[in-house]
């Protein structure tokens, strides 16, 4: 089994324009990338659409909130030259188009981005979407906003949810059992060995976020062969994860070097 799974973020980001289809294709054609994360909103007409930002001047040509765009008006920006001149014409892309070119290739982690307030309805929206492509067991729904997860578990006993955070508590793994969550999205840097065990023991998957240098990610794989590595830059994890490997090995050729010379 591969150790320390990778997660794209936002897609292959680090090659092509976060949350397109370009970088989550990038994404689907590395066999060794099992997990996507992504962002979905909803548009004015209540289509979820995958989009980081509330507002769309960062990432597209086009001004204002997501929420102010229908979804055909959101698909007709320019998402992809901000990135490169050559991802021109790179749309903001509905979640169905997401499901549908992932589904029998890769696990999904979307983020419903939400305060709680802005998409009152996103959390039935997306989970629709999902059971239409029958692919609630290989998603996980998360969010930075309680609320928003309890609503979702209230939906549905079924699905997995997660919650995100960039900070630790001692009170947080009683909270996720509360939801019934077995799943924590965190920022890398609050993780140390003693909390990964704690998580392990709770039954709790975990996956540290954003992990882009080379010296984090080789970090984080020292702390548990289980921990998901959410990263822009899926090549990076591969080098480290394979320099580990290879180093393991010849510690492993070297001691039973030493035991046959006794």
């Amino acid at each position: 089994m591969m150790r320390n799974p990778c997660v794209a973020h936002r897609g292959w980001s680090g090659r092509a324009p976060e949350n397109t289809m370009a970088a989550f294709r990038m994404a689907l054609e590395a066999p060794d990338v099992k997990w996507i994360e992504l962002d979905v909103q909803l548009s004015k007409d209540g289509v979820p659409v995958v989009i980081h930002d509330y507002n769309l001047r960062r990432t597209t040509n086009g001004r204002g909130e997501v929420r102010d765009w229908t979804a055909a008006e959101l698909a007709s920006l320019d998402a992809g030259s901000w990135f490169s001149p050559k991802f021109k014409g790179e749309s903001i892309p509905t979640l169905d188009e997401v499901l549908r070119e992932a589904k029998g290739r890769c696990k999904l982690n979307i983020e419903l981005k939400t305060d709680g307030i802005r998409y009152p309805d996103i959390e039935a929206k997306t989970l629709e979407r999902v059971y239409a492509h029958q692919m609630e067991e290989d998603v996980v729904f998360t969010s930075f906003d309680f609320n928003t997860l309890r609503r979702m578990r209230k939906l549905s006993d079924n699905v997995r949810i997660g919650l995100i955070l960039d900070g630790w508590r001692n009170t947080l793994l009683q909270e996720l059992r509360e939801m019934k969550s077995d799943f924590l999205s965190i920022g890398y840097s609050k993780l140390n060995k003693a909390r990964i065990e704690q998580l392990n023991k709770a039954g709790i998957q975990t996956m540290a976020w954003t992990v882009n240098e080379k010296r984090a990610i080789r970090k984080m794989i020292e702390l548990d062969p289980n921990l998901l590595i959410c990263t822009n830059y899926p090549d990076r994890w591969r080098e480290v994860t394979a320099s580990m490997g290879k180093s393991v090995t010849g510690r492993i050729k070297a001691s039973a070097f030493r035991w046959f010379k006794l």
